[in-house]
């Protein structure tokens, strides 16, 4: 019995000496060259630097050859996903395509177009651009660009975009499949710069109700959006519906700049502050177009960041009310620093709060997360889509505005009317059509095959009082629905059927006057624009 306990008490020496003697043995099998022992000795200095350090030893001593620019733009990138969810490093390759739609214009051949079973089809040539003049039309499909297939090859729109766009005065050969024609018809467009709009369409879908609608906030959106006031003011606007759903931002002076139009002097919009930032405020000035009468902004989870800046600013002012589910939740300001290399960091430098104080990011751990990424999936599984009752507020993020609205941070913008999906298992049958793409399929392939009919409705206001869908249009899409894997459900068809009605003669008047021909007529079964309507009518507010 000594002898055990003896062993017991030894044996933890003994491993102790093996592990020594296999780690001596094993550096001993290791050669240790120059380089090896300078990085050593840099390791020991004060001045190690670990990310050049280890570049260096890799690029010296591994095994392959390695491409050492690539090993850094993956350092960068590294670090700042270690950081928040939106601190990101843009490659020199990626930077005209993350802040074209931001600049208000780019170099360009000026279609708008849209990937339809692996080909490029024309939407819209748009007017006085270098594509019009050369003769595009749309329905045309882009079958080669410089001789280079790029029908029926699985290529991405940010790869096409790549081979169209261009510095200005620099030609691009194009080939056109135009239906009817047996042959290629060739063009040689002659690049220009190309406007792009923030602002989708501003109209009256009412008598004294306007209607704009943003989808992002971009260097031109602050003389767009002053332009378009001034047109619906002149057309007797007296209430206005802004929609931001599924804005996801763009410039924060530009968020400031829209909200300015709608608030008096000196009201604060938004501020900022950061660890090396201090406190910035702005506050609105004397210039804006609508100061007064009914504002709803309409947001859902898509709106985030310069959508958010904009609804918060209305709702602490108490200058209008927010419709529609509660915003994405990205309260953090990035600052772009360019890099000689033409690449670029995108670095959370503050945080942002409305006018009440409260911040609106979402919570996050550091740096991006599938839990943060997840979270609008979150938000479906809880319920909080179908209701506003399972949203559960902390009450330390509880604020009131001056004129006695609860609000609250941490997470978004909550709506003051609250709009929910619908779920109704009717709805299955539609959600089977709009998840295969069916219905945008079918109007494509139909106002492809009639464009030389459709044509005969020269401006919207015609199509939209002389195109109607009939019953045997509506049964060949059933038809054309049920050939594509979705048998018809006789229940779900009659429930959705003034719906799924509106929406394709929407898309077909997509296809033929772009988006001011689509939102007038999808409008009509919108619920949450609807509500809006009803509450200017109703003049209730809340």
């Amino acid at each position: 019995m000594y002898n055990n306990k003896r062993n017991v008490i030894y044996l933890p020496i003994a491993i102790a000496l093996v592990l020594v003697a296999g780690i001596f043995v094993g550096a001993s099998l290791v050669k240790v060259s120059s380089s090896n022992q300078n990085l050593i000795q840099r390791i020991q200095s004060r001045n190690f630097d670990p990310v050049d350090n280890v570049i260096s030893y890799i690029e010296q001593e591994y095994v392959d050859s390695v491409d050492v620019y690539k090993l850094r733009q993956s350092a960068i990138a590294g670090m700042l996903s270690d950081l928040d969810p939106h601190s990101s490093y843009i490659t020199a390759e990626e930077f005209n395509e993350v802040n074209d739609p931001l600049l208000g214009s780019f170099d360009g051949i000026g279609v708008q177009f849209r990937m339809e079973t692996d080909t490029v089809y024309i939407i819209n040539a748009i007017p006085g651009g270098p594509s019009e003049k050369a003769g595009i039309l749309a329905g045309d499909r882009i079958v080669k660009v410089n001789d280079e297939l790029i029908a029926g090859v699985n290529m991405s729109t940010n790869e096409v975009m790549k081979r169209l766009k261009g510095e200005r005065g620099t030609k691009v050969e194009v080939c056109v499949f135009r239906r009817g024609m047996d042959e290629l018809i060739p063009f040689t467009i002659t690049r220009d710069a190309i406007p792009t709009y923030s602002i989708d369409i501003a109209f009256m879908p009412e008598p004294g109700i306007g209607y704009v609608k943003l989808s992002k906030f971009s260097a031109t959106t602050p003389e767009e959006l002053n332009r378009s006031l001034l047109t619906l003011i002149g057309q007797g606007m007296e209430s206005l519906i802004l929609d931001l759903r599924g804005n996801s931002g763009g410039y924060l002076q530009t968020a400031i700049d829209a909200a300015d139009e709608f608030l008096g002097e000196g009201k604060l919009i938004v501020y900022t502050s950061g660890y090396n930032r201090p406190a910035q405020h702005a506050y609105a000035t004397a210039k804006g177009r609508f100061e007064r009468g009914d504002l709803y902004i309409l947001i859902d989870e898509g709106s985030a960041s310069s959508s958010e800046i904009l609804a918060g600013a209305i709702q602490d002012n108490d200058r209008g009310w927010i419709v529609g589910r509660r915003s994405f939740g990205k309260g953090l300001v990035q600052e772009q620093l360019s890099l000689p290399d033409g690449s670029a960091i995108r670095l959370t430098v503050a945080r942002y709060y409305t006018p009440a104080g409260r911040s609106i990011q979402k919570p996050y751990k550091n740096g991006k997360s599938d839990e943060y990424m997840g979270e609008l999936h979150e938000r479906w599984m809880s319920g909080e889509l179908e209701s506003a009752d399972s949203i559960h507020f902390n009450d330390s993020l509880k604020y009131t505005t001056a004129g006695g609205r609860v609000v609250y941070g941490g997470g978004g913008i909550m709506p003051d009317f609250y709009i929910p999906v619908e779920r109704n298992e009717n709805y299955v049958y539609y959600n089977q059509l709009m998840a295969r793409g069916l219905v945008y399929q079918y109007i494509f392939e139909y106002t492809d095959r009639n464009r030389a009919e459709l044509r005969k409705y020269t401006d919207l206001q015609t199509f939209d009082r002389e195109f109607h869908i009939s019953p045997d249009f509506f049964n060949r899409f059933i038809r054309y629905a049920k050939s594509k894997g979705v048998d018809a459900d006789p229940r779900g068809i009659i429930f959705v059927k003034g719906e799924l009605e509106n929406l394709m003669k929407a898309l077909i008047a997509r296809n033929l006057f772009d988006e001011k021909g689509f939102y007038p007529i999808y409008l009509r079964t919108d619920k949450t624009f609807l509500k809006a309507v009803d509450e200017i009518r109703n003049g209730s507010g809340k």
